[in-house]
C-alpha cells in the first residue's frame, strides 16, 4: 500500500491521472481507480499495490497510517 498527499482536489487529480497512465504504459491492465469525480481521495487499485492519494485534510481524517501503528485496536476473538 502506498499512501500519498496532494495539494488541492486538482493536484490530486494530477497525481493521479499520471500514475495511472504511467502504469498503462508500462503494460499494467485492469487498472481500478476510485474517487475521480471529486479526488479528495483517489484509489488506484493495481491488484499487488493500492495507491491512496489524499488532500491532506482528508488523509489526516482517514490517518490510514495509524494502521501499523502501535496504538492500533486489537482484535480479540469473540467467546
Amino acid at each position: 500500500m502506498i499512501i500519498a498527499s496532494g495539494r488541492s482536489n486538482r493536484h490530486v487529480a494530477a497525481i493521479a491521472e499520471q500514475l495511472v497512465e504511467k502504469l498503462k504504459s508500462a503494460g499494467q491492465k485492469d487498472l481500478r481507480i476510485e474517487g475521480l469525480p471529486h479526488c479528495d481521495w483517489v484509489l488506484v487499485d493495481t491488484g499487488d499495490v493500492i495507491v491512496h492519494i489524499f488532500r491532506p485534510e482528508v488523509r489526516s481524517f482517514y490517518n490510514l497510517e495509524k494502521l501499523w501503528s502501535p496504538e492500533a485496536p486489537v482484535e480479540r476473538p469473540v467467546a
